[in-house]
């Protein structure tokens, strides 16, 4: 079996014995299908060129059945394999593909879309489907833009241009693997997707909906697609052109990155849906190059002094009860031309830009909701661009380089407006020095206080590291985020090369998406040199009433700004025009419903082994039911969370074995390294642990037929 007879979307299962190799000697793994010789001995090679410490060695005894032994450096054992080697065995890179790492913003983004919903109306029967994770089929939320076509459309060659445009941008072949450690997969090769819908078959706001629940498929290539919905039929002069919808997954891409790649759209189909040239450079990899290379020192000096203080205001609405609402929300406002002329003039004459006056007025809303008298600092996130870095041609590469960063300032009523409009602007000023930051990173360099005194000072082993104590929000899930994209027009070349052809490029409207926290407040100038205001909120934090109030506040402050003429005008006078106005309500966060360590999901044979299904967010969703529904031997299946306490899982594992009865561990991507790391700091005794089984990352039918070829491997003596 050659690597063109594996089957599209298998996935490999790992089958480890924990029993600890003698000194020196190799630790030994089996490999159970889809590979044959020539596969097995490609992943070898590639294990030994880029683990160049460890001794491989492989035995092919059959398609589908190889040896793997793996031998530690010479200086001393190991306890367990590095994360990185768990990777490269269970997710082989595709021929021809590449794998970057995934760090900061872009790694907050994939566990956001990995991480399960809340328990509410799910299924409460025990089945781990609920609670294991997601194949990110849903892909923890998608972003949809939108505009008319102009002129004549020839489908054939708008797909034609948009394939030649995959063919040269690599984040279009690109997709996730998060098994052992997040990284991002460049596959060599990637089909456009592309549907055409007729008007009679689906309406617009049917086809958003259809288009927002279909999500993304996180680790196959291809997290952008298009769907054109026809014109309607007649053509006559009131029938609505065609539409196209452009969906897309926020932790590959950002709005300004989906800009540069409709500018690429835009050449091929003018040039007859062909690109001249070849793959654009630089590109993520160089990207990723550059960003390792970076001295952090000054950062890191940076982020000890600027995080947010616990006791900034981050929350633009006071405590509420819950909404009662769900999904997405979208508000549009226009502030006229005139209106933004002023508001920039306004801005200028005090040595500030446009968006520091947005800013400001954001400041005051927090604060506002704050009901506290006096100075008070307040926290918020500003998107940074990330592309006005000294990497040449960074500001053309289409990716996700744009990165949130917390704008802390302190609002005191009684000083004058000028006063915080400075100290926002040179706040955002000594962010921009540092555009490749993230959240991550912030917060792994915020200053600790000392730890306590005695057994609880830190986390144990397993623990999930969050925010640093004593220091305040940081662009997370409790904060919200201002946005101010600049215009990205297509070249007057380019315009009037389609115009030729009686193309006219209409400028994509956002809908409603994924805001990755409360609320995003996005500014952006139209066509007619207005300033349009959209606010993106979660509805189930704030409902669409709350939502509507706060952005017709935000507006009527942005217009009255200019008003404030005298230099000892006050924050607190321009806060008095909202006096009678409530203050908008928000969701009180929810903590998540504390779980058993240990669920029984199908009881089995008194005396029968038990098989341990590892549950860790990422797991693929569904994989592990239908894992019970076809297991038809005596076992009994459990469920243990890899994420629980360090001290619970071992107790609970005891306490499912039993005399006499073996356990053998088991996981699908994520849960099968956390099954891995389990087995290896579980005391137990000898025997107790039969085997390990760790697959690879695909879709719920795939990962659960791995799991169970890796499972009847153990289970049933060898022919």
């Amino acid at each position: 079996m050659s690597s063109q007879d594996v089957p599209q979307g298998a996935v490999l299962a790992v089958v480890h014995e924990p029993v600890a190799p003698a000194p020196g000697g190799p630790l030994v793994l089996e490999l159970r299908g889809p590979l044959g010789p020539a596969d097995a001995e490609t992943v070898a090679a590639r294990l030994a060129q880029r683990h160049r410490a460890f001794g491989v060695a492989l035995d092919s005894h059959r398609p589908g059945h190889h040896t793997l032994r793996l031998t530690p450096p010479a200086a001393g054992g190991f306890a367990a394999l590095p994360a990185d080697l768990l990777a490269d065995l269970l997710a082989p890179p595709p021929p021809g593909g590449e794998i970057l790492p995934v760090t900061g913003h872009q790694q907050t983004l994939l566990r956001a879309a990995l991480t399960p919903a809340p328990a509410g109306a799910g299924d409460n029967s025990g089945s781990s489907g609920s609670s294991d994770g997601s194949d990110g089929s849903d892909g923890g939320g998608v972003e949809q833009l939108y505009w008319d076509w102009s002129g004549p459309l020839d489908v054939a060659r708008f797909a034609a241009a948009w394939q030649s445009v995959v063919d040269r941008e690599c984040v279009l072949r690109a997709c996730f693997d998060w098994v052992a450690a997040p990284r991002l997969v460049l596959h060599a090769r990637a089909e456009a997707d592309i549907a055409v819908c007729s008007p009679a078959a689906v309406t617009w706001p049917q086809l958003l909906r259809r288009d927002r629940a279909r999500g993304f498929a996180l680790h196959r290539p291809g997290l952008l697609r298009l769907t054109l919905l026809a014109a309607e039929p007649g053509g006559g002069a009131g029938a609505a052109p065609p539409r196209v919808l452009l969906t897309y997954h926020p932790a590959l891409l950002d709005e300004r990155g989906v800009h540069l790649l409709l500018r690429e759209f835009y050449r091929a189909y003018a040039g007859g849906g062909v690109l001249p040239g070849g793959e654009r450079r630089p590109d993520l990899r160089d990207h990723a190059r550059w960003l390792a290379g970076q001295d952090t020192t000054a950062a890191r000096q940076f982020w000890a002094r600027a995080v947010p203080p616990p006791r900034a205001a981050t929350r633009p609405g006071r405590p509420g009860g819950a909404t009662g609402q769900s999904g997405p929300g979208l508000l549009h406002t226009r502030l006229r031309a005139p209106e933004t002329f002023r508001l920039r003039s306004w801005a200028a004459l005090r040595g500030a830009a446009e968006s520091s006056a947005l800013h400001l007025v954001w400041a005051l809303l927090l604060y506002r909701a704050a009901g506290v008298s006096g100075p008070l600092p307040v926290s918020f996130g500003v998107q940074l661009s990330g592309r006005d870095i000294a990497l040449p041609g960074a500001a053309g590469i289409p990716g996700l380089l744009d990165s949130p960063l917390p704008m802390t300032v302190t609002v005191d009523p009684a000083a004058p407006l000028a006063g915080l409009l400075h100290q926002v602007r040179d706040t955002l000023l000594d962010l921009a020095a540092y555009p490749w930051a993230s959240t991550e990173t912030v917060r792994a360099w915020a200053p600790r206080p000392p730890a306590a005194p005695g057994p609880a000072a830190g986390p144990g082993p397993g623990a999930v590291a969050g925010p640093a104590a004593g220091v305040g929000p940081l662009c997370g899930a409790g904060s919200t985020l201002v946005r101010f994209d600049g215009p990205l027009v297509l070249p007057k070349v380019l315009r009037s090369e389609l115009a030729a052809q009686g193309v006219h490029a209409d400028t994509p409207r956002s809908a409603a998406g994924a805001t990755g926290g409360p609320l995003t407040l996005a500014a952006r100038h139209d066509t007619a040199g207005g300033l349009v205001l959209g606010l993106f909120h979660d509805r189930a934090q704030l409902a669409d009433e709350d939502a509507a109030a706060l952005h017709s506040q935000c507006v009527r402050l942005l217009r009255a700004l200019p008003e404030f003429r005298q230099a000892q005008a006050s924050a607190g006078q321009l806060l008095d025009l909202l006096a009678r106005a409530a203050i908008p309500r928000m969701a009180r966060p929810v903590p998540p419903a504390p779980r058993p360590a240990l669920t029984v999901l199908r009881p089995g044979h008194p005396h029968a082994d038990v098989i341990c299904l590892v549950t860790a967010p990422g797991v693929p969703a569904g994989s592990y039911d239908l894992f019970v529904r076809g297991h038809r031997g005596p076992e009994e299946i459990v469920a243990v969370h890899g994420d629980g306490a360090p001290g619970v899982l071992p107790a609970a594992l005891h306490q499912a074995s039993g005399p006499g009865r073996r356990l053998v561990l088991c996981g699908c991507g994520p849960g099968g390294r956390a099954a891995y790391e389990l087995a290896q700091r579980t005391p137990h005794a000898p025997g107790t642990v039969a085997a390990v089984v760790m697959t690879g990352i695909g879709d719920a039918a795939a990962s659960a037929s791995a799991l169970a070829r890796g499972v009847r491997s153990v289970l049933t003596p060898p022919p």
